[in-house]
């Protein structure tokens, strides 16, 4: 499971940027899990507070020379660092220039950085300062969740639903289709904005937790990848629910 999961989401080594809804975090927790070497976590964003259950040696600074303090974790095979924040239970992102000297001086196999915030919702589209994705990373994760497929559009499941009417040309309280999940999956000023050229790009439809869901992420895949053939490599359809293994299925560009 764990070789497998770290290949199809481009996460062996590098690092590795999460933006979206529905998953991110948990996208994330799951590779720091699976991958076998020295594995960073932090974010460019203000997220909610590193879980225990990562089991990660956890650094919250506002040290100056970060990269010469996160190197010196060394001794610690899994790191979670970010900048301290003064709401309760969450971090600070740390500045996306900085990641990269992290990840080098840290001698990191891998850094995971969740790159945007989503409220917590299932699917989104980025504001025009969003997302903060380090000029260094290697792959980026363009995550939505399957369950907001056949949900009316609306700001209870959706993170700005006024950008997704923009990208996908739905109208506020239509039914969101497989097809406008793909336009939004592909679009270069929906889920695509903002990543580096040089960066590979894999999305993830996540919470496909029965047979309905996956017939509609299915759809939403093929979608995507037609929409975003010019960056998006593969489809990777997921579910956290149950199980060692959260691949559902691979749908890869013809």
């Amino acid at each position: 499971m764990s070789e497998r999961l770290l290949k199809l989401l481009g996460a062996e080594e590098g690092i590795v940027c999460a933006v979206g809804a529905g998953g991110k975090k948990t996208t994330l927790y799951a590779l720091a899990a699976a991958h076998p070497g020295r594995v960073a976590m932090t974010a460019t964003v203000f997220m909610t507070a590193f879980s225990r259950r990562l089991g990660a040696y956890r650094l919250i600074t506002e040290e100056p020379d970060l990269p010469a303090t996160v190197a010196a974790t060394s001794g610690h095979r899994r790191v979670a660092y970010a900048r301290p924040s003064d709401k309760p239970g969450r971090v600070a992102g740390v500045p996306p220039e900085v990641i990269g000297d992290c990840h080098r001086q840290g001698a990191f196999d891998l850094t995971l950085v969740k790159a945007d915030g989503a409220r917590m919702r299932a699917i989104k589209a980025p504001a025009t300062d969003e997302p903060v994705i380090p000029d260094t990373a290697t792959t980026v994760l363009c995550i939505v969740s399957a369950a907001a497929i056949g949900e009316p559009l609306d700001d209870r499941i959706a993170h700005r639903p006024e950008r997704i009417e923009a990208v996908t040309g739905l109208t506020a309280g239509e039914a969101i289709t497989p097809a406008a999940v793909g336009r939004l999956l592909g679009a270069d000023n929906g889920s695509l904005q903002g990543i580096p050229e040089c960066a590979r790009v894999i999305a993830i439809i996540n919470a496909v937790d029965d047979a309905d869901r996956r017939q509609a992420a299915r759809e939403a895949a093929h979608a995507a990848l037609e929409h975003g053939a010019h960056r998006i490599e593969r489809v990777v359809l997921t579910s956290h629910r149950e199980g060692d293994d959260p691949v559902i299925e691979a749908i890869e560009r013809a």
